[in-house]
């Protein structure tokens, strides 16, 4: 029997027998149709919930505290960027919309969304993203990853806020890997430590900061490096403390 994994913040561990549930919200019930389709028939995937408005999503979320929410971002009663606000503390965030404006992209990752993409990605595509999400991971639809980097490189570099002082060497080396936007495995294998400890680094590092999402920590650590304040450079293989 297939073994759901529960609790806010805990991670499906992997193996073929995890279930990932995922709660599909998107006012257009032909839309929220197909998506519960597709994340139906994939394997390791349950739907366990859909909401037709941003307010029955932060209900259900509540309630059914799912492993990931599957987010529109225009809806009725409560808008997806709010809707995203209120959960992403404890249930992971992936916004799926038709729209790449600017203020829908940062809007969403800014209140804690684990993920942003558009409603052309394939089936697959989609799937996948959601086993990413679900696995404490960020993921940004390519086309625009291009805008977030510039917009970045644009804004003038903000001071360094406090909480970073709090972060040990070894987690500021992680913080700054975040912010290049490497995977859990690609940090790990960079710092030359267990994936496992890695996950914990990021963990903490969320919590200090008071961050929602390894996506909102990828952002932060983008401003601090155009300040130069993001910590020890990663690359120069500084030995840290675990």
């Amino acid at each position: 029997m297939a073994t759901a994994v529960r609790g806010p913040g805990d991670r499906p561990p992997e193996g073929r027998d995890v279930v990932i549930d995922v709660l599909v919200a998107d006012d257009q019930a032909a839309v929220r149709a197909g998506l519960v389709l597709i994340l139906g028939a994939a394997a390791g995937v349950r739907v366990v919930g859909e909401a037709a408005d941003g307010r029955r999503a932060v209900e259900l979320a509540r309630e059914l505290r799912p492993h990931v929410v599957l987010m529109d971002v225009r809806m009725p009663r409560l808008d997806g960027i709010a809707a995203t606000r209120e959960i992403a503390g404890f249930t992971d965030v992936l916004v799926l919309t038709t729209f790449d404006m600017d203020e829908y992209v940062f809007g969403a990752l800014r209140a804690g969304a684990s993920g942003f993409l558009l409603k052309d990605v394939d089936a697959d595509r989609l799937v996948e993203a959601v086993r990413t999400v679900a696995a404490g991971e960020g993921i940004i639809a390519p086309r625009v990853t291009r805008r977030l980097i510039e917009a970045f490189s644009a804004a003038p570099a903000p001071s360094a806020p406090p909480a970073l002082d709090e972060l040990t060497p070894r987690e500021r080396e992680v913080f700054a890997c975040l912010g290049e936007g490497l995977s859990n495995g690609q940090i790990a294998a960079r710092l030359d430590m267990a994936e496992t400890t890695t996950k914990t680094h990021v963990s903490r590092i969320l919590q200090k900061l008071g961050l929602a999402s390894r996506v909102q920590a990828a952002i932060r650590a983008q401003e601090t490096a155009a300040s130069g304040l993001s910590g020890p450079d990663p690359h120069k293989g500084s030995p840290g403390t675990s």
